[in-house]
């Protein structure tokens, strides 16, 4: 799946309606871990589409809240987005802001992920390193278990995209902890040339 939407333009977009440092880096890290999933699943070839869906799925939800992915269409596709980009990013709040439900294997990749990199990043917060790159899986399958921990992140939502995705949790939190140490580097390096 190719997109009309460059990378640049992608983020100039996010840019556009996002001004909260944290929401940018939760749209770029979410890309990045959309990037590493294309490549581990065999998407390989769609991995600029995989990223631009996670970069954006969040378009609308700093400026209006209460129209979260009700807003999405009309912002993209005055960008020039296509259909089934529009389709991914609506279709990620499945079950809370939509009825759309994810159907492509990305789609629920996304929908899987996206709480789930929010808690990886507050558990990564609380290390003396600040980093998930000295994080464990044990680590962070007891932050998942302490629901006092990160409450705003869903378990439910997540143990909900393991289903869709037909895996097991353990797989899910152990590759998108892979996915965000593989690439945090970038992440933070493109959140200094935005001077966030």
């Amino acid at each position: 799946m190719k997109t009309a939407l460059s990378r640049e333009k992608a983020l100039e977009l996010l840019r556009t309606y996002n001004q909260e440092s944290f929401h940018v880096l939760h749209g770029i890290t979410v890309g990045r871990v959309m990037e590493w999933y294309a490549t581990e699943l065999g998407y390989g070839d769609e991995k600029d589409f995989w990223g631009i869906v996670g970069l954006l799925h969040d378009i609308d939800f700093e400026k209006y809240p209460e129209e979260h992915c009700k807003k999405v269409p009309e912002l993209l596709e005055a960008a020039g987005a296509e259909p089934e980009l529009i389709h991914a990013v609506v279709c990620h709040a499945w079950g809370s802001c939509t009825d759309v439900a994810p159907e492509h294997e990305m789609e629920k990749v996304l929908f899987a992920a996206d709480e789930l990199t929010g808690l990886i990043w507050a558990a990564a917060k609380m290390r003396p390193s600040k980093s998930t790159q000295d994080m464990e899986l044990s680590s962070l399958k007891k932050k998942f278990k302490d629901k006092r921990f990160a409450a705003g992140c869903s378990r439910d939502v997540i143990r909900r995209g393991a289903e869709i995705l037909n895996w097991d949790l353990d797989r899910l939190l152990g590759q998108t902890l892979s996915a965000m140490q593989v690439s945090e580097e970038t992440v933070n390096r493109e959140m200094e040339e935005l001077n966030l």
